[in-house]
């Protein structure tokens, strides 16, 4: 077998920089085209693709004697600076691979589509190689669902750590992660920082961006120690990151050059496709899709990053629509009802409730309950009404069946969509706690915790349990401390807490070269991006 078809045969197992979970609609890359499935027309990720397909055509209105938009890509070509494929060299090979998947670089532009005129006014202003607005094929194929073994989300995939750190927001209403406007702005400014903090090299920047700016800077202090070289290629990197940059190179080589490769550019207009809106505030997303008559599938897949019915009370208040429709969406929100009219779900406080339990009984949080409620503490009355932030009385009488058909369809979508942070465990006759909590990866407290329960509470078959595996720890989870020992490293301790190396530097202001002494404390914290 020639390296050719080996190269081929581990492209299928290997295309996407971030692992990313994929689903049949999008798959980064099929092994060979005969093993594409279909979906079924009742999957949520093809009823993306499809609201992506609609919003890929290049409708543009020109006067008589007036020239159209041209096409983007002589604009993010002409700033090719990283791009360079050696013959049966593996930028090369991927430069094949790519051309030779038409097909799927079809349907992973027609998702870029909506989004590439703006990567490319942010890429020329920055002063940026055109070749970054090509990342998010290798990261996500551009799809804003993705979601990696290593809970990277997003088109950029961004671990939850590294996307606050570069200030985008993640909470029970909003994960900026997916959010395209967001997530663009903040790829850009951590690749340029990476570019800074490598000399201007860009190979190693984006290899950073893959694996890590703490392993790739300790690669590069091992070789300089050993007079050996420090481009990307001459590092011990991981096997994902040393695949990953050729990726990058290939589809550059490609896009420059087409022809050499057989392959003809996807039509893709440099025009803007979408409008981003200011809102005044937290608004109803249903009462908006019916009054500006947007498809909601539309509108989820250009807001990928909101997790509820509503936008989040403490924003960002913007929002995404297709560039038809923003003149209709405007109008509708200078009329949008009050809250008054929309039926909010309330409860009762019981005896024994608390903030907490509430929170994690209604998939909320403490502070989303505060705010709904006018609450400055923690103290509750058991027979005390509270409204649930970013919930609808479905059996409210004010609600018109327009809106319930409409709500359930978005909640149908959201649910399908975005990655589980909370599910319920029906517990079996035999189980006890410690099985629970063993097979979930969770402490027996950190169990109890997430279920309102005390040290010697007991359950009991077909009880239900709410398990939590997102973004944050349990409410009660407080940062550990570990006291080192002699022989302790860095790296040996994150192997022992099951946190990444990059994540434990950070939370103790420490560096590759920091050097540790037996009894100095050490922070860890729950639920990391390990």
């Amino acid at each position: 077998m020639n390296s050719r078809i080996l190269f081929l045969v581990a492209a299928g197992l290997a295309l996407t920089g971030c692992a990313v979970e994929t689903r049949e609609s999008v798959d980064p890359a099929p092994p060979s085209p005969a093993s594409a499935i279909e979906p079924s027309p009742s999957d949520p990720f093809q009823a993306v693709d499809e609201a992506f397909a609609r919003m890929a055509l290049d409708q543009v209105p020109v006067e008589p004697g007036e020239t159209g938009p041209r096409s983007i890509w002589p604009r993010l070509v002409e700033r090719f600076a990283i791009a360079e494929c050696p013959a049966d060299s593996r930028a090369e090979d991927w430069a094949n691979w790519y051309a030779d998947n038409h097909e799927y670089l079809g349907r992973v532009f027609n998702r870029a589509r909506p989004w590439l005129h703006e990567i490319a006014n942010e890429v020329e202003r920055r002063d940026l190689p055109g070749e970054l607005a090509l990342l998010p094929v290798v990261e996500s194929a551009f799809d804003p669902f993705a979601y990696s073994h290593a809970r990277a989300a997003g088109p950029w995939q961004f671990l939850s750590g590294t996307a606050r750190d570069h200030g985008i927001v993640i909470n029970d209403w909003y994960d900026g992660r997916r959010d395209f406007v967001a997530a663009t702005d903040a790829a850009l400014d951590y690749l340029e920082y990476l570019n800074g903090l490598f000399d201007g090299d860009w190979a190693l920047a984006i290899a950073a961006y893959n694996a890590g700016q703490g392993r790739v800077m300790r690669a590069v202090r091992r070789n300089l120690a050993r007079g050996r070289g420090t481009a990307w290629d001459e590092l011990s990197l991981p096997r994902e990151t040393r695949g990953y940059v050729p990726k990058l190179k290939g589809l550059g080589c490609l896009f420059r050059d087409p022809a050499a490769y057989g392959y003809r550019l996807p039509e893709l207009l440099d025009q803007p496709r979408v409008a981003t809106l200011d809102l005044p505030g937290s608004i109803d997303l249903v009462e908006l899709a019916l009054l500006a008559e947007l498809d909601l599938a539309e509108l989820i897949t250009l807001n990928a990053g909101l997790n509820k019915h509503r936008t989040p009370p403490s924003g960002p208040h913007h929002l995404t629509v297709p560039l038809e429709a923003a003149e209709r969406a405007r109008a509708a929100l200078a009329v949008l009802p009050d809250d008054a009219a929309i039926g909010w779900q309330e409860i009762e406080v019981r005896p024994g409730d608390s903030l907490s339990v509430l929170a994690r009984r209604h998939d909320t949080s403490i502070d989303a309950l505060r705010k709904a409620n006018g609450l400055n503490g923690d103290r509750l009355i058991a027979g005390q009404t509270l409204r649930l932030p970013g919930s609808v009385d479905l059996d409210s009488e004010a609600l018109s069946d327009d809106y319930l058909t409409a709500y359930r369809e978005l909640a149908a979508l959201q649910q399908q969509l975005l990655p589980a942070d909370r599910f319920i465990h029906r517990v079996r006759s035999g189980e006890s706690l410690w099985v629970i909590a063993r097979r979930y990866g969770l402490s027996v407290r950190e169990l109890q915790q997430m279920n309102g329960m005390g040290s010697k509470d007991l359950i009991k078959p077909g009880q239900r349990l709410v398990i939590e595996t997102g973004r944050q720890p349990p409410p009660a989870a407080q940062p550990a401390r570990h006291v080192v020992q002699r022989g302790d490293s860095l790296w040996n301790i994150s192997r022992r807490h099951r946190v990444g190396l990059d994540d434990l530097m950070r939370w103790n202001d420490l560096d590759a070269d920091s050097v540790l002494q037996p009894g100095q404390q050490l922070i860890i914290r729950a639920g990391s991006d390990a």
